[in-house]
């Protein structure tokens, strides 16, 4: 089977996402596990002959001052991740890895969704599932609410979304190269809603998502009291592959103190495979060659692994439709 392209995109240029990319170039994953077509622009990093710049709109753009996000560097961006996300719909490259992006520049420059992942459903035409999914190491989490406040969370979980985003993990996991996921599932209330007495959407909501997904054939667990998930999840007997929580800093806390330089997110449920590094721009170190590159290449990698199972997924279609005739 051939190595993987992936579609490479910079980041917010003013922050610390060229030199990311740059560390990231200079490891020996970067031409040991796939293909890179490099979107950037020319000669902002160094590169070997085994990288192959992407020829587009942006590519001879003058340079960005550093640390400071606008509606250039945002439209920048927002110019530069449809290149790479049409690389990979186009069949031109097996999965889209980006450095950080600045998310008050992306509005700026004219994105209108709530974040770059339904950013990419409507680039996409997408209208199924899709969320973010955070990875660190062997761990994963979904989420079944993400960016909004707190005060809506309760109102905003159903059964359904439970399941869904059950299932998103459980996909995302076999596409990275775990045939059998192990899941857990988080309660919402303290302790659990210690038999109604702190609320009930355990019994009501998140326990009938949990059985729709076991009638699915997907091995999960729980509601787990939210507090000891996360320890049941890293037991080294009997621990869990992926952990789904009912809100963004449910999961978010844990991962990042587990490992805030190492972590990754991907855009889960989408047709084609998009990761990043879970961390943001740090223009407080942009251009100070300080940035740690570990979540980038495991960004990296993890893209590599997705990208294979796409290839793997999009060349079996093609040879049944040709079988079809």
């Amino acid at each position: 089977m051939n190595l993987p392209t992936i579609a490479l995109f910079t980041g917010d240029p003013a922050g610390i996402g060229p030199e990311l990319t740059q560390k990231l170039l200079q490891h020996p994953i970067s031409q040991q596990a796939g293909k890179i077509i490099l979107i950037g622009q020319k000669g902002s990093l160094q590169t070997t002959h085994l990288v192959q710049w992407h020829d587009w709109s942006e590519f001879e753009s003058p340079a960005f001052p550093a640390a400071t996000a606008n509606e250039h560097n945002g439209a920048y961006m927002l110019a530069a991740l449809a290149e790479g996300v049409a690389l990979v719909r186009d069949g031109h490259a097996d999965a889209f890895c980006f450095a950080p992006l600045n998310k008050s520049a992306l509005r700026m420059g004219g994105m209108t969704q709530e974040d770059e992942l339904r950013w990419f459903a409507e680039f996409l035409n997408f209208k199924g599932v899709c969320g973010e999914l955070n990875v660190l190491e062997s761990l994963w989490t979904s989420r079944v609410t993400s960016h909004v406040a707190l005060k809506h969370v309760s109102d905003l979980i159903t059964s359904r979304k439970v399941f869904d985003s059950i299932e998103m993990i459980d996909q995302a996991l076999k596409a990275s190269g775990i045939p059998s996921p192990r899941l857990a599932v988080c309660g919402l209330n303290p302790h659990n809603g210690d038999n109604g007495n702190y609320g009930d959407e355990e019994g009501k909501i998140i326990a009938p998502g949990i059985e729709m997904a076991r009638k699915a054939g997907i091995d999960v667990e729980g509601p787990f009291p939210s507090d000891t998930a996360f320890v049941r999840a890293l037991r080294p007997d009997h621990g869990y592959d992926g952990v789904v929580t009912m809100y963004h800093d449910q999961g978010q806390i844990a991962m990042k103190l587990l490992g805030f330089e190492k972590g990754v997110t991907v855009h889960g449920g989408l047709p084609i495979p998009i990761c990043t590094p879970a961390h943001g721009t740090a223009y407080d170190i942009a251009g100070k060659n300080m940035a740690q590159p570990q979540a980038m290449c495991n960004a990296f990698m993890l893209a590599c692994r997705m990208g294979l199972h796409h290839q793997q997924k999009q060349s079996s279609a093609a040879s049944e439709a040709e079988a079809r005739g």
